[in-house]
């Protein structure tokens, strides 16, 4: 085994040193794609009660005016309250995107969401400093999205198989990083701002179908702004937080795979290679293949609801594990219940925001579907092992036949299967329907495609603001 530096100094190292000219087209494309897709589930999940009582918290304990309260027009809070509203709703719906790994023992429950901390980081401290413009934001996200990608891939998959919850641990570390790149921190401060954050780090997989899930989330965004604040004051911690004995990787992630780690931070950078997954259903990403496997048979067969007597359900414990409930009665649990999400595929053929409704997932129709659905693990899948997502369905009719459908083991959204531009603009339009109006929504979507070139960057959060009240859009200006 190769003998690397201290995963703290190379991470101070790169963002000290990482700079704009570094950022290739491809990962400026990538990133204007992961920042559109945040904008839009930033707007969606202020339709979710767990972010309703947060803003009336953050109302109610108030604080320095620096930053924009989503979901409160004309209201500005703390940078850090604002970050976890903001970074709660973004994952509010489980629709933000996932990291890739080409590691064949990775479990893919340990890849981080890693967009919602860094951007929503980046917005809240751009706001807070009184504005940045496109190319500073760009890098500010882009440094925050590496560090959190990077120790994510090499943490041992022991940190999510014991129960943590990776968006929420380390996508402190992404947020902290991108805040403080933006607050300017280097050296000692620096390695301050990553201990104070390594302290903060937690979420546990059992609040997995709960408020507190898009919650852990939020938490790392607030966390991650909180520990570059208290470390540009002067705030201490162990300079060193990630590494030895008690640190972080060893502490929470039950060590780390120094060859990997040699490799250091941007060597390539994560957003590039080995890429990053926009899910196309606001569910656990483990469920997409089937999901997806589940529209094509009853679309591709003509299968209504009433011609189905069951639906069989097959595959490992990589998927049966975490999606863990075998009936939901309420949107929540239904992210992480294979029987729900295939009864909303059986039953309107699609699953987005409309359908990720407690209405709708304790309606009669749902609760009788699920009803009719067993899961089970198969051998065959589990003894192929955890390197792809592997699963099978199969449909008996009401008159007796069969039907077999192989979910595809590549992903849609994924880098070998991904969305395009317009794919994207639809799925922003999906999450913003009925809570932008089109103007608002062209806005969004024409500011994020020429976000390089924008003069105030942050002013992004004024025009995802509901209700549409026109904020924002005269601050946003092409150089």
């Amino acid at each position: 085994m190769t003998k690397t530096r201290g995963v703290t100094e190379q991470a101070v190292e790169f963002i000290e040193r990482f700079e704009y000219n570094d950022l290739p087209e491809q990962a400026l494309a990538i990133g204007r794609r992961c920042i559109l897709d945040s904008l839009g589930l930033f707007v969606a999940g202020t339709t979710e009660s767990s972010v309703a009582i947060l803003v009336e918290e953050a109302l109610a304990t108030g604080g320095r005016e620096e930053a924009m309260l989503l979901g409160a027009p004309g209201r500005l809070v703390p940078a850090a309250s604002a970050a976890r509203v903001i970074g709660t709703a973004g994952h509010a719906h489980d629709w933000d995107d996932t990291q890739v790994s080409d590691d064949p023992d990775h479990v893919y429950g340990l890849l981080t969401h890693p967009s919602i901390p860094a951007i929503t980081a980046a917005l809240t401290v751009a706001q807070k400093l009184g504005g940045v413009d496109g190319k500073t934001l760009m890098l500010a996200f882009q440094t925050g999205f590496e560090v959190e990608c990077k120790i994510s891939e090499w943490m041992t998959p022991d940190h999510y198989l014991r129960g943590h919850h990776s968006s929420a641990t380390v996508g402190t570390f992404g947020a902290c990083a991108a805040a403080a790149k933006l607050l300017g921190l280097s050296g000692e401060k620096l390695r301050h701002a990553l201990g104070i954050a390594a302290s903060f780090a937690a979420g546990i997989r059992c609040n997995f179908g709960t408020m507190t899930k898009p919650l852990h989330v939020g938490r790392a965004s607030e966390n991650g702004v909180t520990a570059a604040n208290l470390a540009a004051r002067g705030f201490t911690a162990d300079p060193q937080a990630l590494d030895g004995r008690w640190g972080f990787l060893k502490v929470l992630g039950g060590g780390f795979d120094e060859d990997k780690a040699a490799q250091g931070f941007a060597n390539p950078l994560t957003i590039v290679s080995p890429g990053v997954s926009i899910k196309p259903y606001p569910s656990g990403i483990l469920t997409h293949q089937a999901m997806d496997a589940m529209l094509k048979l009853v679309t591709d067969n003509d299968v209504g609801p009433k011609d189905i007597a069951r639906i069989d359900f097959f595959a490992g414990s990589n998927i049966l594990n975490p999606i863990r409930y075998p009936i939901a009665k309420n949107h929540l649990p239904a992210k992480f219940s294979m029987a729900a999400l295939l009864a909303m595929i059986a039953l309107y053929r699609k699953a987005g925001r409309q359908e990720f409704t407690d209405e709708c997932v304790g309606c009669d129709a749902m609760q009788a579907m699920q009803a009719r659905i067993s899961v089970a693990n198969d051998p065959d899948i589990e003894a192929k092992g955890f390197d792809k997502i592997r699963s099978r369905i199969e449909l008996v009719r009401k008159d007796g036949s069969r039907i077999v459908q192989w979910a595809d083991e590549r992903y849609r959204g994924g880098p070998n299967l991904p969305m395009t531009d317009g794919d994207l603009e639809g799925k922003f339009h999906a999450c913003t329907d009925g809570l932008l109006d089109e103007t608002r929504q062209r806005a969004v979507i024409d500011a994020v495609w020429a976000l390089d070139g924008l003069e105030r960057a942050d002013t992004l959060l004024d025009l995802v603001q509901l209700p549409v009240n026109g904020a924002g859009e005269s601050r946003l200006r092409a150089v």
